[in-house]
């Protein structure tokens, strides 16, 4: 009996036995059995792909926007729309991934794709934004990243790739790339990539266009082939492949003169330099409320990159009373974190109302809203941190408005 010239590639069965081969690329052939087979394979592989990521997601404790808004309402004053706004938005996402992998609504709403909601908060230094991204991720439990944008040049520049910012929450879930992909990421100073001017420049622009046009493709949803260990990327380098659709991304900046941009849109009115500070920090709150998509472009950012945060959020800034409640009321208050820290030295710790006030006024003139409290802090408690381990009777110690001045003084 002639032998039969054409055999599967992958089993070796010839024709006879197998019916028809499949033809395929420089003489191979495969037969149906191994197609089968094959099918099988991926299948499974699939079914396994889907059980990692529905144990990552189980790990998460996914809560409605009510329960995240009264989570946030314990460690976060005031700011109750950009709560609301963020809890919204958080729970709509993971609402969204679990549906997802659960294939819930496709029979409804077969050809509906729900988009990724990411987050532009806009806010002054000190405001909150970095801490409501952070809290959030907490609760729910997922691996959270905070990333600078102004470390980011487009490719071929020297500094950071923006995949460096997706490796970022890489490390923080330990490597877990199912973990990671449905974390969060939180960009810092998004507000300094933006154009000089409104004008497309025909020369490349660094630290601005060119940056935006980096970050799309990861706000959107693409597979990074990022370095385990950062830095850039070269020919021979092992890379861990992560793709980034189901990662929420929270972007956030001070945005200095975009007030101005909306009050002309607006006709609304700038309060100047003679107002009083809380009257111009409310005024500059209600007109960023105004914000539109057309602004931020005025303020230099290209629509594509606006497109990809579809969810915008103003915050207003701190009051001096904000500041007394931060400090003294809040579940991870300063105050509470003293205490602690002296109490493991045997003694107690109280600051008087006078005190506190005292605290809160000269945050309020550095400017920096509840970033000055920690330093504040630190500075009146220096020496009482310094002698009290070496007394063995540490009793009660009381901090007072004279002590706080008297610390201003010395600096």
């Amino acid at each position: 009996m002639a032998k039969d010239p054409q055999t599967c590639s992958f089993c070796g069965r010839p024709a006879r036995e197998v019916g028809t081969l499949v033809a395929g690329i420089n003489g191979s052939f495969i037969c149906p059995m191994c197609v089968e087979t094959l099918h099988n394979a991926f299948e499974l592989r699939d079914m396994e792909d889907r059980a990692k990521r529905m144990d990552a997601m189980l790990d998460f404790d996914i809560k409605t926007p009510s329960q995240l808004k009264k989570g946030l309402d314990e460690y976060v004053v005031g700011q109750e729309e950009a709560k609301k706004i963020l809890s919204v938005a958080v729970y709509n996402h993971y609402k969204r991934l679990r549906a997802e992998m659960l294939n819930v609504g496709d029979e409804e709403y077969p050809d509906v794709e729900i988009e990724k909601s990411n987050v532009l908060l806009i806010g002054p230094t000190g405001s909150g934004k970095t801490y409501l991204a952070r809290t959030l991720a907490k609760m729910l439990n997922v691996p959270f990243a905070i990333g600078d944008a102004t470390t980011v040049t487009e490719a071929g520049y020297v500094g950071e790739d923006v995949e460096n910012l997706v490796l970022n929450l890489v490390r923080a879930a330990d490597y877990n790339i199912e973990r990671a992909q449905c974390g969060i990421v939180y960009i810092d100073e998004i507000d300094k990539i933006c154009r000089k001017n409104e004008n497309v420049s025909i020369t490349r622009d660094v630290g601005g266009e060119g940056v935006q046009q980096a970050l799309l493709k990861i706000l959107e949803g693409t597979v990074c082939n990022i370095p385990p260990k950062g830095g850039r990327k070269h020919p021979d380098q092992q890379y861990l492949r992560v793709d980034t659709r189901n990662i929420l991304f929270i972007c956030g900046g001070a945005f200095v003169g975009l007030d101005k941009i909306i009050a002309r849109r607006t006709e609304s009115k700038v309060l100047g330099f003679n107002s009083d500070i809380a009257e111009d920090a409310k005024s500059e709150a209600q007109i960023l409320k105004k914000v539109q998509p057309e602004d931020l472009v005025k303020f230099g950012f290209i629509p594509e990159f606006i497109g990809r945060l579809p969810v915008v959020c103003s915050l207003a800034g701190l009051t001096e009373s904000d500041l007394v409640h931060i400090l003294t009321k809040t579940k991870n208050s300063l105050v509470k974190q003293y205490s602690k820290l002296l109490s493991l030295d045997g003694a107690k710790l109280r600051f008087t109302d006078g005190a506190v006030k005292a605290i809160a006024r000269k945050a309020m003139d550095f400017g920096t809203g509840a970033r000055a409290l920690r330093s504040i802090m630190e500075s009146v408690m220096l020496n009482i941190m310094y002698e009290l381990p070496d007394k063995k009777k540490s009793g009660e110690v009381v901090i007072d408005e004279s002590m706080i001045d008297s610390a201003s003084r010395a600096e």
